[in-house]
């Protein structure tokens, strides 16, 4: 058995993107060119998420409740965040706008993206051409979004985007 040297930030958004995909087939190149990531980072994040008992033995279907279990009581632990600078780029967080319908905040939390037009605190994504791969994803952006909120939001904003996370994961509704 190969030695596990445990999860890397990308390997979420690997699970991620492959429960936004759905029913619909993929291959890893088709994977790997839609996160912005070579086909070998994307085998090797199956292989560590395989390990790790997030992902089954063919690589291929999420197991969702263990990914559930450990963006609710590991990510902040494992990938913790605190909010940067004021730049300009892409609402995250509580700034995303499915939290603006439950939470108004003074301030804004952002990827930091030349292009964007938020101004807020920037919140390192979890790799680095996740922005890109948002663009091009409403589902995998709102997801990743949630995820910020687990990762620096306070109780009951973290309790809204675990129950929003366990209706697009567990649930498969994709609203």
């Amino acid at each position: 058995m190969r030695k596990h040297n445990g999860m890397r930030p990308q390997d979420i958004v690997v699970l991620l993107k492959i429960i936004a995909i759905g029913q619909n087939p993929w291959q890893l190149k088709d994977l790997a060119a839609s996160l912005f990531l070579s086909p070998s980072e994307i085998s090797e994040s199956l292989n560590r998420s395989q390990l790790a008992g997030l992902i089954d033995f063919n690589k291929k279907k999420v197991k969702r409740q263990s990914l559930m279990e450990f963006l609710q009581y590991g990510l902040q632990y494992v990938f913790p965040q605190s909010p940067g600078t004021v730049v300009n780029g892409i609402a995250t967080a509580h700034a995303h706008p499915f939290m603006q319908k439950h939470f108004k905040s003074d301030v804004l939390y952002v990827w930091n993206d030349f292009k964007g037009k938020e101004r807020g605190l920037a919140i390192e994504p979890l790799y680095s051409k996740q922005v890109d791969a948002i663009k091009q994803d409403d589902i995998l952006y709102k997801m990743l979004a949630l995820v910020d909120v687990i990762r620096i939001g306070k109780t009951r904003e973290i309790t809204i985007a675990i129950k929003e996370l366990n209706k697009m994961i567990i649930d498969e509704l994709f609203t």
